[in-house]
């Protein structure tokens, strides 16, 4: 099929206004020249895209699938423009950092706000992935640089030490395990549980702890933030796992924070990078020795 950009910017504004008129003034088109482009596309298409009324147009059912199409099109497009401007104004590197979720909702906001104050010529692209996932990314040349809290090695990575964290278990302030000096994974298993959604690293992580002691969690909320895990915690809603660290200041007076006594709720932050790389490549260099200052 032919048709150009003009043609599919001119019928989302069309399909969005609900008028020609209207839309062919977002495009800059009169509206005899926006109708016969419209005419045109329909016959190249073989479909009627728009019905026409007295108060204006509506999309065809073939119309409405192609302005879904048409939106992501341009949304990819202007995402190129923005992956590109950068480009255009002096952008030196582009780093892909693969983290932990805990590190993205913790440590990194402020340290790569402090790395791009110092470089802004650097566009990083990061992305949350369970640890395994983060050291074959790096090995095989898929990230520049990871942030995990898996106590494994590689032979063909460096692991640099980050941030300490820990899991803890958090309940309203009157739950039965308030108050605890600690508790094991398994004695609160049975509890009614608000986790990240589905697929999230942390939710994942948890499920197979469970799955390893013969367990399950009886999940009662799944939500996309650890603000809203905390708040309907404090609410009474049920208990979570979180890192310490990610728990909102502002919500720490209305919950209960119990330290989990198992060895992997002590959370040893490592940066991993491929052997040799930080000699070979400056800003990964930099990177990496932002995130780790102070560290041996």
């Amino acid at each position: 099929m032919h048709y150009s950009l003009t043609d599919l910017r001119l019928f989302l504004a069309i399909a969005e206004e609900g008028n020609l008129s209207r839309g062919a003034a977002r495009c800059h088109l009169s509206a005899p020249s926006a109708s016969l482009r419209i005419k045109d596309l329909e016959e190249r298409m073989g479909l009627t895209l728009f019905i026409r009324g007295a108060r204006g147009v509506t999309l065809t059912t073939p119309g409405t699938v192609m302005l879904d199409h048409v939106r992501r099109c341009m949304a990819g497009l202007e995402q190129m423009h923005s992956d590109l401007l950068p480009y255009t104004q002096g952008l030196t590197t582009h780093l892909t950092l693969f983290a932990n979720n805990n590190a993205i909702n913790s440590f990194l906001p402020q340290d790569l706000a402090r790395y791009f104050a110092a470089h802004p010529t650097v566009r990083i692209t990061l992305e949350e992935r369970m640890g395994h996932e983060i050291v074959a990314a790096v090995a095989l040349g898929r990230a520049d640089a990871g942030v995990v809290a898996i106590d494994i090695g590689h032979p063909e990575l460096d692991f640099i030490p980050y941030q300490e964290d820990q899991f803890v278990l958090i309940t309203p302030l009157a739950h039965r395990l308030a108050g605890a000096p600690s508790v094991r994974y398994a004695d609160c298993l049975g509890e009614t549980w608000i986790c990240l959604q589905s697929g999230s690293a942390l939710h994942t992580y948890l499920v197979n702890k469970a799955n390893e002691l013969g367990g399950r969690l009886d999940v009662k909320v799944q939500v996309a933030g650890f603000d809203a895990i905390t708040q309907l915690v404090a609410a009474g809603a049920g208990v979570a796992v979180v890192a310490r660290t990610v728990i909102p200041q502002a919500l720490l007076g209305r919950i209960a924070t119990v330290p989990l006594a198992e060895a992997w709720a002590q959370r040893h932050h490592r940066v991993c990078v491929r052997k040799g790389a930080l000699a070979s490549n400056t800003q990964l260099a930099n990177l990496v020795a932002m995130l780790c200052e102070g560290e041996g």
